[in-house]
């Protein structure tokens, strides 16, 4: 089973930053896209940022600018840092791998991030 490990969440100012980052096995890393996802309570989930395993990006219009996806495929980890962050940023953030056309196949576990105002 592969497992995909999100880490980095917590509790920041508005204005503030964080980096989160996602560990998972070497036989996803070297050939998928992966990506960073969000839910907010009462909202949909989103696709926060993606990126190829040659390292081409794609950004949600909410978060350019502001959000930035790198990946380290000989450390098996990626990563979303997150700079002027706003309150409408907090969610689950869920790391994922594999898209197979309509959704992505591997997922993390989550881990929360919270902008307080």
């Amino acid at each position: 089973q592969v497992q995909l490990v999100e880490s980095g969440g917590g509790l920041v100012q508005a204005g503030g930053s964080l980096r989160l980052s996602c560990a998972g096995p070497g036989s996803i890393f070297s050939i998928n896209a992966m990506g960073w996802n969000r839910q907010a309570p009462g909202k949909q989930r989103e696709l926060v940022a993606s990126i190829t395993p040659g390292g081409s990006a794609n950004y949600a219009d909410s978060v350019k600018g502001r959000f930035t996806i790198s990946r380290d495929n000989a450390k098996n980890t990626m990563y979303l840092h997150m700079n002027s962050l706003k309150p409408e940023d907090t969610a689950v953030y869920y790391c994922t791998a594999d898209w197979r056309g309509t959704n992505w196949y591997y997922w993390g576990q989550g881990t929360q991030v919270t902008v307080s105002s």
